[in-house]
């Protein structure tokens, strides 16, 4: 994946608040495990590295379903990236999946 791409479905992901900023370290939390596998590609890709993967929940979809949630944190090696300003602007502190919400 090109980095402009991977950065592009970062900022997506930040806008619907499956991506957040903790520190110096990206988690996102999604009930699909591809999308963590892309998570990866695009971290790797804008030249940092997926630290963990990790399921942390089951969440109810439905009525009569249960999920797993998956919990991804990736580091990216540069401190003043333009993620984390977009991040500032456009994120929030908790995932869409988070209980204090």
């Amino acid at each position: 994946m090109l980095p402009p791409q991977a950065e592009k479905k970062m900022r997506c992901w930040i806008r619907t608040r499956h991506l957040i900023c903790s520190g110096h370290f990206f988690i996102l939390e999604t009930v699909e495990y591809t999308t963590v596998e892309r998570f990866s590609e695009c971290v790797e890709s804008l030249g940092g590295s997926l630290i963990s993967v990790e399921p942390i929940n089951k969440i109810w979809m439905g009525a009569h379903r249960k999920v797993v949630l998956y919990q991804a944190k990736a580091s990216l090696h540069t401190p003043h990236h333009t993620l984390k300003q977009y991040w500032i602007k456009y994120g929030g502190f908790y995932t869409r999946f988070d209980e204090r919400c």
